[in-house]
């Protein structure tokens, strides 16, 4: 069986507990080294397990190792960073496994934009500011279509998640101002739940010059939105006047 797993953002205990489970029985195992940390693998893998770093990998040596361990009976895990459905070239491989006519699973995992979130602490979805999140990124050697560019997306100003972009700030901060008001809150979360990780907080205006300040150039997610700030109201979940299937509201006048 092959079985693709989300690693999550990196700190080994935020791999999903049938992840970990999965990890710790496979006999072979297929890894993001550029993205996963070494920890996460040697925490949960076997010794006697075949370990193979896809970094420096083509998709058809990925797919040549997973099928090779599975038609020898053996389980096969591919361990993703984040989760795999975001960003993570897993569809390219699921359709060479479906050409061989190969059954495989997926587990979730936490993704970076998640773990970013956590780390400021914020609601991306705050009543009254924002209850919509994009999940983008900028175009580079991998184009985005036609309408899905930043300075489009950045039109709704929702919160938005910018995934693979902090290498060309400078063109981010020109995009998001098409639409933003330059005081709009930013995050720059570098290595999200790594222990280096580095939390920047700025506003549009001055987007690339946090990020030089502190050294910022890669492996960043960036956070953008009123939400970011803490902003919002409160929510008719909880409040009092606010019935529901799990809670009565007796009104007054209204007979108990």
């Amino acid at each position: 069986m092959i079985v693709f797993v989300g690693a999550g953002p990196g700190d080994p205990e935020l791999i999903t507990v049938r992840g970990a489970r999965l990890l710790a029985e496979a006999d072979a195992v297929l890894w993001a080294g550029s993205l996963v940390p070494r920890e996460l693998v040697d925490a949960h893998v076997r010794a006697d397990a075949d370990v193979a770093d896809s970094a420096s990998m083509t998709l058809e040596e990925q797919v040549a190792f997973m099928v090779r361990h599975h038609e020898g009976g053996r389980l096969v895990v591919r361990l993703h960073t984040g989760d795999p459905a975001i960003f993570g070239a897993t569809g390219e491989q699921m359709r060479a496994l479906d050409e061989r006519g190969i059954v495989y699973e997926v587990v979730p995992g936490v993704s970076s934009f998640l773990a970013a979130a956590a780390a400021l602490p914020v609601e991306l979805t705050a009543p009254g500011v924002s209850q919509t999140v994009i999940v983008t990124r900028q175009p580079g050697r991998t184009p985005v279509p036609d309408g899905q560019d930043i300075a489009s997306l950045a039109a709704h100003r929702a919160t938005m998640a910018i995934f693979l972009s902090a290498g060309d700030l400078e063109r981010l901060q020109a995009d998001l101002a098409s639409s933003y008001p330059p005081e709009t809150h930013v995050a720059i979360v570098q290595r999200a739940s790594w222990p280096e990780q580095v939390v920047v907080r700025c506003t549009i205006g001055t987007l690339a010059e946090a990020a030089r300040e502190f050294g910022v150039e890669r492996t960043a997610m960036i956070l953008v939105g009123d939400a970011i700030g803490g902003k919002g109201g409160r929510s008719l979940l909880y409040d009092p006047t606010f019935a529901h299937g799990y809670r009565h509201v007796q009104f007054e006048g209204e007979p108990e």
